[in-house]
């Protein structure tokens, strides 16, 4: 699509995987976008779709009164914007970090953005790169809202859906962490299974029906499972802790009978345990948030 001088213009900076399908759909809906990246080369298809690619980040950001920023960490990050150069360019403009870190560095970049005079909004991306430009994709942001809505028509070409979580800077990286959590822990579960099914002969593909059969039943579970958390009631009325403790005991057992590490199995396992060594043991098995909040 052409782009046409009445639209904003966008800068990308970090041309990676997701940043280059960040700096495509902005193309793609005609903005005039103006990429950057540290190591020459990764342009070609943008400036086929008539992305301007600058020389230089000053010159970058200088380009449009909005940057969005994705690149590997906040050290990434920061040794790009907070370049002196970078640094006054910015000023008066506003930076878009859809770059994934702690909520604590969240704050911190926040913090130095408002020391300088920069409009700053934190973000996650919650989608894989292929989903970006589609009604797939899933964005947090947080932030001042007035900045948020004043570039969200800018953010909303990303395609997908846009929560503003709240003005406390650090709270998209909060719920980019503790979903991330869920994500991995279910990846290395379903990896360990696997290994388990496979010992005793069964292949992933033949578990795959079944797993995805499991992973159909976490949704109504976790919507559940917060009303226990948050009002403190822990129900164990569809599985006790007791019981829980029980069925993980077995999986250590035929994990370690075929030689198997069960460490992770053997470490929740434990959780399980000092719940029920609290006196918990009719309560259900999400009493463990508590116990691992106890400092």
């Amino acid at each position: 699509m052409s782009t046409s001088s009445d639209l904003p213009a966008v800068t990308v900076l970090g041309l990676g995987p997701m940043g280059r399908a960040l700096a495509g759909a902005f193309l793609a809906s005609g903005l005039p976008t103006t990429v950057w990246n540290r190591t020459p080369g990764r342009d070609r298809e943008l400036t086929g779709g008539g992305a301007h690619v600058a020389g230089s980040a000053e010159e970058a950001v200088s380009a449009s009164e909005l940057t969005v920023v994705c690149v590997v960490n906040h050290d990434a990050s920061d040794a790009i914007l907070r370049r002196a150069e970078v640094t006054r360019a910015l000023k008066g403009r506003t930076v878009v970090n859809l770059t994934a870190d702690t909520p604590e560095r969240a704050r911190d970049t926040g913090e130095w953005a408002a020391a300088h005079g920069v409009g700053y909004l934190d973000g996650a991306i919650m989608t894989p790169a292929p989903s970006i430009g589609t009604a797939e994709a899933v964005f947090l942001h947080s932030g001042p809202r007035d900045l948020y809505e004043r570039h969200r028509p800018v953010l909303e070409a990303l395609g997908g859906t846009h929560t503003h979580l709240g003005e406390e800077i650090g709270r998209a990286a909060t719920y980019d962490i503790a979903l991330l959590d869920i994500f991995w822990t279910a990846m290395a579960g379903y990896a360990h299974a696997v290994a388990i099914a496979r010992a005793e002969g069964v292949t992933a593909r033949e578990l795959a029906p079944f797993a995805q059969g499991i992973g159909a039943i976490l949704p109504p579970l976790f919507e559940r499972f917060a009303q226990d958390a948050d009002s403190g009631t822990y129900s164990g009325e569809i599985n006790p802790v007791t019981s829980a403790a029980s069925t993980m005991a077995h999986i250590v057992d035929v994990s370690e009978s075929h030689g198997i590490d069960a460490g992770v199995m053997r470490a929740v396992e434990g959780l399980a345990r000092r719940v029920i060594g609290l006196g918990h043991g009719t309560d259900g098995f999400m009493r463990v948030a508590e116990v691992l909040g106890r400092h």
